[in-house]
């Protein structure tokens, strides 16, 4: 599926789908349209796709927020949103954000695979993927606080998550720039390759994430995503629930 007026891309083949960002003369700067159409995505995904990979066209990932369309006046701009009723405000907020959390869905794994800028929006929406591969040239940088704003596109449970507090609080109150190597060396990527063999690589993955059982991946997915909120018991009762549902049915006693 393709939008010449939203700027991001779906294509489907087989199990695999692609989100592309497809303004490069931007370097994929992100609008609201683009997220909504994001968005409209999950609706749109076929049942049979098990991998998604979101990509930028051209030598970069996202240079994050659209400036000149959320500065300007008109819908999704600051000036907009700063005119609307607090709850009403927050609503639209929450609309963006669905353009970045269906990539959080239990019955896909996500692929963020990240060249060059990586930044604010762009920072977030690789965040908002299960796994994130980054060429040597990436440079990532949360910098919305350098507008006078906060992350708010579902970012900062992830970030968390990843790096730990008080990493976290760096990152995101600097507003800082880190390249790759960095990345890699705090938890935030999966893995790191020269730049020439993002592709490939990111195909591999996919590979090998397909050549295993659909059904047990959705269960290990489920008790990753919920591992941290759970007690040591509470984790263990999970493993051998989601174990007795997987022998079940592969002894076709499934209901």
């Amino acid at each position: 599926m393709t939008s010449a007026t939203t700027g991001v891309r779906l294509d489907c083949d087989g199990p695999v789908a692609t989100v592309t960002l497809c303004r490069p003369d931007v370097l994929n700067a992100q609008t609201p349209a683009m997220w909504r159409a994001m968005s409209d995505f999950s609706r749109d995904l076929p049942g049979d796709v098990r991998v998604v990979v979101v990509r930028g066209e051209g030598r970069a990932f996202s240079a994050g927020l659209d400036l000149s369309v959320a500065g300007a006046a008109g819908p999704g701009s600051f000036a907009e949103l700063a005119t609307l009723p607090e709850q009403e405000c927050a609503d639209r907020i929450a609309d963006f954000q669905a353009g970045f959390t269906w990539l959080h869905r239990p019955d896909v794994i996500s692929i963020a695979a990240v060249q060059g800028y990586a930044i604010g929006a762009g920072f977030q929406l690789a965040l908002a993927c299960d796994l994130r591969v980054l060429a040597e040239d990436a440079v990532l940088s949360m910098a919305e606080v350098t507008l006078g704003l906060v992350p708010d596109l579902a970012g900062t449970k992830r970030l968390l998550d990843l790096v730990g507090y008080s990493r976290a609080l760096e990152v995101c109150a600097t507003g800082r720039r880190m390249d790759a190597a960095e990345a890699d060396r705090i938890g935030l990527a999966t893995l790191v390759v020269p730049t020439a063999e993002l592709d490939a690589t990111v195909r591999d993955l996919a590979a090998g994430l397909l050549a295993n059982n659909r059904d047990a991946i959705v269960e290990i997915k489920a008790l990753l995503a919920g591992a941290a909120e759970r007690s040591h018991a509470e984790q263990q009762r999970a493993e051998r629930e989601a174990q007795t549902r997987r022998l079940r049915d592969l002894a076709g006693r499934g209901e």
